[in-house]
This record gives C-alpha cells, structure tokens and sequence, in this order.
C-alpha cells in the first residue's frame, strides 16, 4: 500500500494524500465538483500554480478569484483564451491587450485591424470552444535560443525584442495545446478554469469582461469611461509615433544612449498638456477654483505646482493648498471594516476647517494654513498666511478633489476640475499588459521611504486600505472632471526600479507581502536602468519620488 503525506489545508484542515501529486490533483481531491474555483496555490507566502508537486507537511492556501493574486491568475488566463481565439478568427494581425477600463480589459488589432460587431460573436464562440475543449496549460522553462526560436515561430516580434535586451539563460514560456506564448505570471491549469467571461462591442476594439474579486463569480456591469478611454488612447498612439509601446523598445533606447531624447520629449509633452490646461482655465472668468483629484502617487502636488507656473504665465497669481494638510490628527483618524485607520476616508479630512477656509478666502479675508506632520501624525501651524482676489484662483490638491461633498459652499460654476493618475502607456509586450496600480505602488513605495518615515513593510500594508479607499472616493467621480491628465512617463519605472529593488528585497518568505514582493521584482527585472538622473528635469513629476526636485514639497 503506496504511504501517504500529511498536508494543511486551510479551511479545510489535515488531508493524507497519495505522494508526487500535484496540486491541481488535490484541489480535484478535495473540493471535487467544485475544484476550478480554485486557480493557483499560496504557499509560505508564495504563489505557486496547480502543476506544483505536493511535499510533505505543506501548509496550503488555494487561492479563487476573490483573492487578489486568483483574480490575477483568472485575468491572465481569459486573456490567453482570447489571444488563442483571436489566432484563429485573425490570422494575419497581432491582437493587444491594451489596459483596463472600468472593470474590464480593452484590447484592439494591430494595423489599424477594428473587429466589428459580427467579429465579437465569432471570438465568442471561439472562446467557448477553447475553454470547453479543457486544454492543458504547461508552464516551462526553455532556453533562451529555443525560447526566441518559438517566439519567432508565433510570431511574438514584441517579446523577442524584449529577450534581447535582458541576459536571461532560460525563458518562461506556456505551451496551450499547439500554441506557445509568455505571461507575466501564472495561469491556471487548462482553459477550462474561466467559463464565466463576456466580450462587449467596444470600437475600435474590444472589451473583455469577467468577474472581479467583489462579484461573486459574476459578470459585472460595464460603465463607459469615455474621457479615461480618450486619454489612454492618445497615450498609446503616442507612444506608438515614437516606438515606445514596449519595454523591449525602451530596453533598446536605453541601450543605444537615445533615452534622453525620450526624456525630453516625455518631459516636454507633459509641459505642453499643463500649458493648455492653464490656458483653458484663463479662458473662464468664473473660475476661482481648481480641484485636483487622482489616486496615490499619481503626481497631484508637483502637477499643482507646475500648474501655477503656467497660470502665473496667463497673468495669475495662484494659492496653492494641498487638502492633505487637513488631515485630522492621527487618533481622530476614522476606522475601516477592519478596525485599522483609513487615511483615505473622507473623513480623515477636517471638512468643516477646509471648508471655513475656502469661504474666508473667497469673501476676501486672510487665513493661515495648516501643515500636517506625516511622521508625527499631527496638524501643526504653517505659519503661512494668505489672502486671494480674482487674480488669485485657489489650487486644491488631494485624492478627494472631485468628491462633491469637499467643497460644498462652492457653486460649480467656479470650479474648474482635473483628475490626474498615472495611466501607463507602456507594456511588457502585446500581451502582457503594466498595471497602473503597480506603477503607482512602486511611485509610492520608493517616496514613502525617502520622504514620509514608512518602510516597504508598512507602505505595503497601507496599500490595500488605499486601492479600497480609491474605488470609493475617487473613480466613482473621474468621469466628472472638466479635463484629464496622464502623468505616467514612458520611461520612469527605469528610473524607479534601481530605489525599489533594494527595498522590496527587504522581504523575506516569512512576511505576508512575500508573493506580492517576488511578483514586483519579477516585473522590474524587465526593465534596464537608467542610470543617469542628472538628465531628469528638476521640475519632473518623477522627481515628487525619486528626490532633487525643484518645488517645496515634501
């Protein structure tokens, strides 16, 4: 009789298993029926996929859509099932998985290929096809000759060109079926693993829709983004013009010394998009005020700042207040569902200060303004006194600025509002596309630790309390701002990775950010640095977290 292994499951408890099976196995052992909710594994604070053999005395965590590295797992693999299906029904062009929108992925054809309505029917059928015929999806390691000859063989010209740039011995590849691609990150098992999925008709392109971690295992309801989809398209035909869509193409300016030309070009793009916002809010004599709202790390407050210049240019005389200074003390900060501080309430706001102060200033008087101490936690006198006219409109700066309940003795007229974030106009390569929440993390990360006292331990735990606290008070009222502006820059996570490295190396497998630290050093390692940080302008909005910049602050 064949000895059995002692493992833990969690929520299940103690399980004797036959030995050398894998996890997908046990999963099937255990949850039976019910066993492809189940698309990856956690284990000591690593993520594994289910073809990992079972050992002795593992401690296991299976891992559904509801946890944050399953719905990955789920992404990833439905992308996979499209991209197979797109090879069938297109033939002849590349297809891109572009970004998220809303709670969906937007992709498109190359070559000016739309896919029309007629098309999305067909991609449907294919994909139900693929996914009901439970194709095996293998994960292997080849090296790196026999990896590019495959790339070559499928033709993944993106991803060739990004391997030539790194020193890599062996490429991670999957195999699904006859077909061969590379994912950043794992995927699950077969394709039969993500059944519930919607395509919706979205011109020129397509969205793909599936469950978030908050659905239930159901489909969510698409809300068009129209002004967000307006800028990620610029973004990308942008970056289209300059051969910078790819991390394979950045790597290679990089390597031929080009990457300071793209430094200015990025730097003066972001210079001529503020100057035309300074010049729409010249336009308008109503407007006293101007919100600006965006998530973390998106680049508020030297946006601000750069914002002011070019009003000053347009004959303004801007005030500047950053709503982050109106922080409550850090004890009266309220609490979230888990009994932590939620900095990103509202209310961790002192609305009816903030609001007092706008109305003294719009009726002529002189305030002072509040600092708030982030490595004290405490409000504090600024010392700084102002007054304001109609030549002095009044910049506000927060992740709260477009919420209606901020200013609320402020008629709209004179109010004129900017959602500013970081929306990545580069990817990995067609098919692997960067998260703009990672890029802001990894923004955030770098300048907590220089700036604000907190360490990648503590910035890590924060961070999940902030993308809460976003979903509630800042994308639910984007869509209601007078213009947008993308602060991401083409080649910034070149710049980022050198201070980030050194910090997310920090954790170790005992900590429970392990897995989401490992993920991020495998993302970063596509990237080659730039070393030279002289050439970065002083009035950046990357130096807001790298340091040198030229504006008062930190």
């Amino acid at each position: 009789m064949e000895e059995k292994i002692r493992v833990y499951v969690e929520g299940i408890g103690e399980v004797y298993t036959q030995q050398n099976i894998t996890l997908k196995e046990l999963s099937e052992q255990i949850y039976g029926e019910d066993c492809k909710k189940y698309l990856g594994a956690r284990i000591n604070n690593e993520v594994y996929h289910l073809w990992e053999k079972v050992e002795e005395d593992m401690y296991i965590k299976f891992l559904d859509i509801c946890e944050k590295d399953g719905h990955r797992i789920y992404e990833r693999t439905i992308s996979a099932v499209f991209i197979l299906a797109c090879k069938e029904v297109f033939p002849n062009y590349t297809i891109k998985i572009e970004h998220s929108l809303d709670k969906g992925l937007y992709a498109e054809l190359e070559k000016g290929k739309s896919i029309t309505f007629s098309e999305i029917e067909l991609l449907k059928s294919k994909m139900e096809e693929i996914i009901n015929e439970d194709i095996p999806i293998i994960r292997e390691k080849v090296p790196f000759e026999e990896g590019i000859a495959l790339f070559e063989k499928y033709g993944h010209e993106d991803k060739i060109r990004l391997y030539n740039t790194l020193d890599r011995e062996k490429i991670q590849i999957y195999r699904i079926g006859d077909y061969v691609d590379g994912f950043h990150g794992y995927l699950a098992p077969s394709t039969s693993y993500v059944k519930i999925f919607d395509l919706k008709y979205y011109y020129p392109g397509v969205i793909i829709l599936f469950p978030t971690r908050e659905s239930q295992n159901k489909l969510p309801e698409f809300k068009e983004q129209k002004k967000l989809s307006k800028v990620f398209k610029e973004a990308t035909q942008w970056a289209d013009i300059l051969d910078l869509a790819y991390v394979g193409s950045l790597n290679e300016k990089i390597e031929d010394e080009s990457i300071y030309e793209v430094i200015r070009v990025s730097e003066a793009l972001h210079e001529k998009n503020i100057a035309k916002i300074a010049d729409m809010i010249c336009q308008d004599d109503d407007i006293n005020m101007i919100l600006i709202a965006g998530p973390s790390s998106s680049g508020k407050t030297t946006f601000a700042q750069r914002l002011a210049v070019h009003l000053k240019v347009n004959g303004k005389r801007p005030i500047s207040i950053s709503i982050d200074d109106y922080f409550v003390d850090r004890e009266l900060t309220p609490l979230n569902e888990e009994g932590e501080p939620d900095y990103e309430a509202l209310e961790a706001i002192d609305l009816k200060r903030f609001n007092e102060d706008l109305v003294k200033l719009l009726e002529g008087e002189e305030i002072e303004l509040p600092k708030f101490n982030f490595v004290t936690g405490k409000s504090e006198s600024s010392g700084i006194w102002i007054k304001v006219d109609k030549d002095h409109p009044i910049i506000v700066e927060g992740i709260h600025g477009l919420n209606p309940k901020l200013a609320t003795y402020i008629p709209e007229k004179n109010k004129f509002k900017i959602y500013i974030s970081a929306l990545t106009q580069l990817n990995i390569d067609a098919h692997n596309r960067i998260s703009t929440t990672d890029t802001r993390f990894i923004r955030r990360m770098v300048r907590d630790n220089l700036y604000r006292g907190n360490d990648v331990f503590r910035t890590f735990k924060l961070w999940e309390g902030v993308t809460k606290g976003e979903e509630k008070n800042i994308f639910p009222y984007q869509e209601e701002a007078d213009v947008m502006f993308d602060s991401a820059l083409v080649y910034e996570l070149s710049v980022l990775k050198k201070h980030a490295v050194p910090l997310l190396r920090q954790i170790d497998n005992s900590s429970i950010y392990y897995s989401e630290a490992k993920r991020l050093l495998r993302f970063l390692s596509y990237f080659k640095d730039i070393e030279d940080e002289k050439r970065i302008p002083p009035t950046s909005i990357l130096r807001e977290f790298i340091g040198g910049i030229d504006f008062d602050i930190h």
